[in-house]
């Protein structure tokens, strides 16, 4: 032991569950405040309206560069494997 307490980034699997649950996360949040401005509609277009479809627009377009993050890392994830393989494949030639 290196004595380093564990991240959720000490891996590429790591990394990709902790982004996968940081997505869920997001689109809980969003749902949940889509909720709040079907609620406050009926009422007015008051600032709290705006402030609510505001939060919303950027909890999508945080939920997109989640979703992306974790396609990235999913293929870093594959090109790992198959960088390992070539490799595990030239020692057992040689």
């Amino acid at each position: 032991m290196s004595g380093r307490l564990d991240t959720p980034f000490d891996t590429i699997e790591n990394a990709h569950e902790f982004v996968a649950l940081l997505t869920e996360a997001v689109g809980e949040a969003k749902r949940d405040i889509e909720d709040d401005v079907q609620r406050e509609v009926p009422l007015s277009s008051s600032r709290r309206l705006e402030a609510l479809r505001l939060a919303v627009y950027t909890l999508q377009k945080l939920e997109l560069h989640m979703r992306r993050s974790r396609r990235a890392l999913n293929d870093l994830r594959s090109l790992r494997r198959l960088l390992f393989e070539e490799r595990t494949e030239l020692i057992t030639v040689r």
